[in-house]
């Protein structure tokens, strides 16, 4: 019983993919549904509202995501765009996670690549002196502090691109091994990685020490794919 509810914010059921990160949460769980059962119309339903999410929210100049349509019109205090850095995070490890399943032959494959390629550049072009990647993706200066949770996603994605064919290596590789070295050195000697923004839908301040799982899950995502591009397997 699909939903053909407004993807802007605050009408409607809200039951679809009407802020970015839901494409991290929603997607691949129905590219599961197809490779557990073979049933195409779950990857067809993903397609579907995935572009339709995607057609809404994907800034098409600045390759990068709005968390939602709140954030169209709002400004950064360097007069930027409000792109959030958690927020495209989940987008392009989304992305990655639906490109794993994705059939080699299915009808929009390529335009996945396409996007996935897109943000990717875009990503990396962004990457901060310190290694990692700011809660502002645009205005880094009005949140001086690195961010783990955001950087933790992006390592993840930019490894498992050049795993699995999508991203060159040696125009990639640098800009993980800085960051990966970055992501390690804000684990605190008792094992507990800091610098994670907390729970919210846009660029905030935190504290060096905040913590939050979805900042370890990150790591732990970025960790695995990185013993792969190290030659480990998979």
């Amino acid at each position: 019983h699909p939903s053909s509810d407004s993807l802007e914010f605050g009408k409607g059921k809200q039951d679809r993919y009407w802020w970015c990160d839901s494409l991290f949460m929603g997607p691949p769980t129905w590219a599961l549904l197809y490779q557990a059962t073979g049933e195409k119309k779950y990857l067809d339903f993903m397609d579907k509202e995935w572009w339709a999410a995607s057609d809404f929210l994907y800034d098409k100049d600045e390759h990068l995501f709005f968390r939602d349509s709140r954030y169209f019109t709002q400004k950064e205090a360097n007069g930027k765009k409000i792109f959030w850095s958690r927020g495209n995070g989940w987008v392009i490890a989304g992305l990655a996670r639906v490109l794993e399943i994705l059939p080699a032959n299915y009808p929009t494959r390529a335009r996945y690549e396409t996007q996935f390629k897109e943000m990717a550049a875009k990503i990396a072009s962004l990457q901060q002196p310190d290694g990692l990647w700011h809660a502002s993706l645009l205005d880094p200066e009005s949140y001086p502090l690195k961010e783990t949770s955001g950087s933790g996603f992006y390592l993840f994605a930019l490894a498992w691109g050049i795993n699995h064919g999508l991203l060159e290596r040696a125009t990639y590789q640098p800009v993980i091994d800085k960051g990966w070295i970055a992501l390690n050195g804000c684990v605190t000697p008792e094992g507990k990685l800091g610098y994670v923004q907390q729970v919210g839908a846009d660029p905030k301040s935190f504290k060096p020490e905040d913590f939050e799982v979805y900042g370890a899950g990150a790591f732990l995502l970025a960790g695995k794919e990185m013993y792969v591009l190290a030659g480990k397997g998979r």
